[in-house]
């Protein structure tokens, strides 16, 4: 019973990915420029070497090496890879179990590859790429009356039509059909796996989630709002907090009309110390007090901050188990 409530937890992680429908709105948003980007860089910088051995290379390069940077980009765009990180570095990680990491890595990894799958479809649904890298490998055999003894280095020329010997131009559009029919038929299948992979994480993510429809989106509700807010407040404060030390300073500073009235409302704004920072920063994991949620380390914190309760804090804020 305690490792099946385990693993039940653990996979609430899963959830995240699928917290709220910004994210699959900005992921969407992630595929269309994708798109875009793909189909310029066909138009406009795709040129295939059409020489035996670099094309090879090429078409692989024109597939791969920005699928890869789009994968890193991904990675590093994404607040939970630094959640992670912040975990690891304040907290050493301490208890945080296996199957939680795994799942938060899956979310960070998840969110990532939406920009280099896209990517890799498009490439392989236009064909021009795998056409450039595979013509080479094509056996003259299975073509029908093409001429014998013919070397890769005359299969390679065939993505260039201009480069193909005149005696050879016939059998341009039937290279050419089968390369990107091959091409094609990886792009669909690609299409496949990744459609059914997606089922399965939505029915997996509402078979885990700890609340029901409503709770979840006021979940999301929240967190979206609670992220707004800091941000915009945090702003603010590190806005005062410049003005009081320039002040200090000079004597004076120079404000805008609204940061005066700010400066009047919120007087005298103090440093917030590292160890509430690092008590509100990290990975979080659904919890509740007394049946009564818990949606975020700051809700946490605020919560145990009012009961005046600082050593369950610490207790509290020291593990994700």
């Amino acid at each position: 019973m305690a490792a099946a409530a385990l693993v039940t937890e653990n996979f609430r992680f899963v959830s995240l990915f699928f917290k709220s429908k910004d994210v699959m709105i900005f992921n969407g948003l992630i595929a269309l420029g994708t798109v875009a980007s793909q189909t310029a860089y066909s138009v406009f910088a795709f040129n295939c070497p059409c020489s035996s051995g670099r094309n090879y290379r090429y078409g692989l390069a024109a597939i791969g090496v920005p699928a890869l940077a789009f994968f890193l980009i991904g990675i590093m765009m994404n607040k939970s890879t630094w959640d992670l990180v912040s975990e690891c570095r304040l907290r050493n990680c301490r208890k945080l179990s296996g199957a939680a990491a795994f799942a938060l890595q899956g979310t960070i990894i998840g969110r990532a590859v939406v920009a280099p799958l896209t990517w890799t479809v498009i490439s392989l649904l236009q064909g021009q790429a795998y056409t450039c890298a595979l013509s080479e490998f094509i056996d003259p055999n299975t073509l029908e009356g093409f001429p014998s003894g013919q070397s890769s280095e005359v299969m390679a020329k065939f993505p260039c039509r201009e480069s193909v010997p005149t005696e050879l131009q016939g059998f341009w559009a039937e290279i050419e059909r089968r390369l990107k029919y091959e091409s094609q038929l990886i792009g669909w299948l690609l299409v496949a796996g990744m459609s059914l992979m997606v089922f399965l994480l939505l029915c997996m993510k509402r078979c885990s989630s700890p609340f029901g429809y409503q709770q979840e989106d006021y979940w999301s509700q929240y967190r979206s709002s609670e992220k707004t807010l800091f941000q915009r407040t945090a702003a603010v404060h590190a806005r005062l907090l410049a003005a009081e030390n320039i002040k200090s300073f000079f004597g004076f500073v120079a404000l805008e009309k609204d940061e005066k009235e700010q400066l009047a409302e919120h007087q005298s704004p103090s440093p917030i110390c590292s160890t509430e920072w690092n008590r509100v920063t990290g990975v979080y994991l659904y919890r509740e007090k007394n049946g009564l949620p818990l949606y975020s380390r700051l809700n946490k914190w605020a919560t145990y901050t009012l009961e005046n309760n600082i050593e369950a804090m610490e207790k509290e804020m020291d593990v994700l188990s």
